[in-house]
Protein backbone atom coordinates (compact mmCIF):
# COMPACT_ATOMS: atom_id res chain seq x y z
CA UNK A 1 0.00 0.00 0.00
CA UNK A 2 1.32 3.29 -1.08
CA UNK A 3 1.67 5.87 1.62
CA UNK A 4 -1.36 7.97 0.12
CA UNK A 5 -3.12 5.28 0.15
CA UNK A 6 -2.42 4.32 4.11
CA UNK A 7 -3.12 7.91 4.82
CA UNK A 8 -6.26 7.89 3.08
CA UNK A 9 -7.11 4.53 5.02
CA UNK A 10 -5.72 6.61 8.44
CA UNK A 11 -8.02 9.15 7.84
CA UNK A 12 -11.05 6.77 6.78
CA UNK A 13 -10.34 4.80 10.30
CA UNK A 14 -10.08 8.03 12.52
CA UNK A 15 -13.54 9.26 11.24
CA UNK A 16 -15.12 6.17 12.02
CA UNK A 17 -13.18 6.26 15.56
CA UNK A 18 -14.97 9.81 15.85
CA UNK A 19 -18.44 8.71 15.18
CA UNK A 20 -18.73 6.77 18.18
CA UNK A 21 -17.67 10.09 20.28
CA UNK A 22 -19.91 11.99 18.48
CA UNK A 23 -17.33 14.51 17.16
CA UNK A 24 -17.36 13.74 13.83
CA UNK A 25 -15.48 17.22 12.66
CA UNK A 26 -16.39 19.22 9.29
CA UNK A 27 -13.02 17.68 7.76
CA UNK A 28 -13.10 14.28 8.59
CA UNK A 29 -17.03 14.26 7.38
CA UNK A 30 -15.54 15.89 3.79
CA UNK A 31 -12.68 13.10 3.72
CA UNK A 32 -15.63 10.88 3.76
CA UNK A 33 -17.78 12.32 1.37
CA UNK A 34 -14.52 12.97 -1.06
CA UNK A 35 -14.17 8.71 -0.77
CA UNK A 36 -17.45 7.94 -1.32
CA UNK A 37 -17.32 10.74 -4.55
CA UNK A 38 -14.53 8.84 -5.86
CA UNK A 39 -16.04 5.27 -5.56
CA UNK A 40 -18.64 7.12 -7.90
CA UNK A 41 -16.34 8.26 -10.15
CA UNK A 42 -14.59 5.31 -11.08
CA UNK A 43 -17.53 3.59 -12.60
CA UNK A 44 -20.07 6.15 -12.46
CA UNK A 45 -22.61 4.42 -9.55
CA UNK A 46 -21.30 4.28 -5.85
CA UNK A 47 -20.27 0.66 -5.58
CA UNK A 48 -20.67 -0.42 -1.31
CA UNK A 49 -17.34 -0.99 0.43
CA UNK A 50 -19.05 -2.81 3.38
CA UNK A 51 -22.81 -3.33 2.64
CA UNK A 52 -24.34 -5.67 0.12
CA UNK A 53 -26.20 -4.25 -2.90
CA UNK A 54 -29.84 -4.77 -1.00
CA UNK A 55 -28.61 -3.23 2.29
CA UNK A 56 -27.36 -0.38 0.62
CA UNK A 57 -30.64 0.15 -1.30
CA UNK A 58 -32.44 -0.34 1.94
CA UNK A 59 -30.05 2.17 4.00
CA UNK A 60 -30.62 4.79 0.64
CA UNK A 61 -34.35 4.40 1.13
CA UNK A 62 -34.25 4.81 5.19
CA UNK A 63 -32.40 7.51 5.34
CA UNK A 64 -34.93 9.39 2.30
CA UNK A 65 -37.49 8.74 5.37
CA UNK A 66 -35.30 10.39 7.63
CA UNK A 67 -34.14 13.72 5.54
CA UNK A 68 -36.02 13.92 2.22
CA UNK A 69 -32.91 14.79 -0.72
CA UNK A 70 -30.62 12.37 1.19
CA UNK A 71 -30.27 9.81 -1.58
CA UNK A 72 -29.35 12.77 -3.96
CA UNK A 73 -26.83 13.98 -1.39
CA UNK A 74 -24.95 10.77 -1.18
CA UNK A 75 -26.18 9.84 2.91
CA UNK A 76 -26.08 5.90 2.38
CA UNK A 77 -22.72 5.94 0.30
CA UNK A 78 -20.87 8.42 3.19
CA UNK A 79 -22.23 6.00 5.35
CA UNK A 80 -21.16 2.92 3.66
CA UNK A 81 -18.24 4.66 3.13
CA UNK A 82 -17.48 5.56 6.76
CA UNK A 83 -18.49 1.91 7.97
CA UNK A 84 -15.66 0.45 5.98
CA UNK A 85 -13.13 1.90 8.33
CA UNK A 86 -15.20 0.46 11.39
CA UNK A 87 -15.75 -3.39 11.97
CA UNK A 88 -18.22 -2.08 15.04
CA UNK A 89 -19.45 0.23 12.78
CA UNK A 90 -20.30 -2.24 9.67
CA UNK A 91 -21.84 -4.72 12.23
CA UNK A 92 -24.37 -1.92 13.98
CA UNK A 93 -25.62 -1.14 10.22
CA UNK A 94 -25.64 -4.82 8.72
CA UNK A 95 -27.63 -6.24 11.94
CA UNK A 96 -29.22 -2.81 12.06
CA UNK A 97 -30.96 -3.12 8.57
CA UNK A 98 -31.29 -6.60 8.47
CA UNK A 99 -33.32 -6.08 12.11
CA UNK A 100 -35.79 -3.21 9.57
CA UNK A 101 -36.19 -6.02 7.22
CA UNK A 102 -36.86 -8.58 9.24
CA UNK A 103 -39.59 -6.48 11.17
CA UNK A 104 -41.02 -5.12 7.82
CA UNK A 105 -41.76 -8.84 6.34
CA UNK A 106 -43.33 -10.06 10.21
CA UNK A 107 -45.22 -7.14 9.93
CA UNK A 108 -46.23 -6.47 6.06
CA UNK A 109 -44.73 -9.36 4.12
CA UNK A 110 -42.82 -7.44 2.53
CA UNK A 111 -39.20 -5.86 2.70
CA UNK A 112 -38.18 -2.33 3.42
CA UNK A 113 -37.74 -1.68 0.29
CA UNK A 114 -41.01 -3.53 -1.15
CA UNK A 115 -43.42 -2.30 1.52
CA UNK A 116 -45.37 0.80 0.82
CA UNK A 117 -44.41 4.23 2.03
CA UNK A 118 -47.17 4.16 4.97
CA UNK A 119 -45.61 0.53 6.05
CA UNK A 120 -42.13 2.11 6.01
CA UNK A 121 -43.32 5.20 8.07
CA UNK A 122 -45.10 3.00 10.67
CA UNK A 123 -42.77 0.45 11.38
CA UNK A 124 -40.35 3.67 11.65
CA UNK A 125 -42.80 5.78 14.08
CA UNK A 126 -42.26 2.66 16.29
CA UNK A 127 -38.49 2.91 16.67
CA UNK A 128 -38.18 6.61 16.36
CA UNK A 129 -38.64 7.08 20.12
CA UNK A 130 -37.27 5.83 23.39
CA UNK A 131 -40.23 5.89 24.93
CA UNK A 132 -42.07 2.82 22.78
CA UNK A 133 -38.83 0.67 24.08
CA UNK A 134 -39.73 -3.15 24.15
CA UNK A 135 -38.02 -6.16 24.08
CA UNK A 136 -39.43 -6.48 21.00
CA UNK A 137 -38.43 -2.90 19.56
CA UNK A 138 -35.14 -2.19 21.60
CA UNK A 139 -32.81 -3.38 18.98
CA UNK A 140 -34.65 -1.36 16.43
CA UNK A 141 -34.46 1.68 18.53
CA UNK A 142 -30.63 1.64 19.23
CA UNK A 143 -30.28 1.13 15.46
CA UNK A 144 -32.44 3.73 13.93
CA UNK A 145 -30.65 6.09 16.57
CA UNK A 146 -27.51 5.29 14.97
CA UNK A 147 -29.04 5.51 11.40
CA UNK A 148 -30.58 8.99 11.99
CA UNK A 149 -27.50 10.60 13.83
CA UNK A 150 -25.39 9.13 10.58
CA UNK A 151 -28.12 10.56 8.24
CA UNK A 152 -27.49 13.88 10.09
CA UNK A 153 -24.18 13.86 9.45
CA UNK A 154 -23.86 13.00 6.00
CA UNK A 155 -26.56 15.01 4.63
CA UNK A 156 -25.46 18.45 6.61
CA UNK A 157 -21.95 17.64 5.40
CA UNK A 158 -22.87 17.50 2.16
CA UNK A 159 -23.08 19.98 -0.80
CA UNK A 160 -26.48 19.95 -1.06
CA UNK A 161 -26.88 20.15 2.55
CA UNK A 162 -24.52 22.78 3.13
CA UNK A 163 -26.79 24.70 0.47
CA UNK A 164 -30.39 23.70 2.12
CA UNK A 165 -28.43 25.15 5.25
CA UNK A 166 -27.92 28.52 3.16
CA UNK A 167 -24.07 28.52 4.90
CA UNK A 168 -22.24 30.84 2.53
CA UNK A 169 -18.31 30.05 4.25
CA UNK A 170 -16.94 32.14 6.59
CA UNK A 171 -17.16 35.66 4.93
CA UNK A 172 -17.37 39.12 6.80
CA UNK A 173 -20.35 40.88 7.58
CA UNK A 174 -20.72 44.42 8.06
CA UNK A 175 -23.56 43.17 10.07
CA UNK A 176 -25.92 40.58 10.56
CA UNK A 177 -29.37 40.70 10.68
CA UNK A 178 -31.34 38.42 12.32
CA UNK A 179 -34.24 36.86 10.24
CA UNK A 180 -37.62 38.32 11.38
CA UNK A 181 -38.66 34.33 11.43
CA UNK A 182 -36.36 33.49 14.28
CA UNK A 183 -36.63 36.92 15.87
CA UNK A 184 -40.79 36.07 16.11
CA UNK A 185 -39.85 32.10 17.14
CA UNK A 186 -38.04 33.34 19.65
CA UNK A 187 -40.04 35.70 21.37
CA UNK A 188 -42.98 33.58 21.75
CA UNK A 189 -41.08 31.55 23.47
CA UNK A 190 -39.05 34.04 25.76
CA UNK A 191 -40.37 34.73 29.31
CA UNK A 192 -39.12 37.96 29.36
CA UNK A 193 -40.68 39.08 26.41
Amino acid sequence: MSDKQSSRRDLLLAAAAAAFTGSLGAAAAQHVHQEADENRKASGVYKPRTLNLHEFRTLEALAERIIPGSREAGAAAFIDTLSSGSRRLAAIFTAGLAWIDSQMRRRFEASFLEAKPEQQTALLDLIAYGKNASPELSSGIVFFDWARRMTVDAYFTSKAGIAALGFKGNTSMQEYQVPDEALQFALKRSPFA
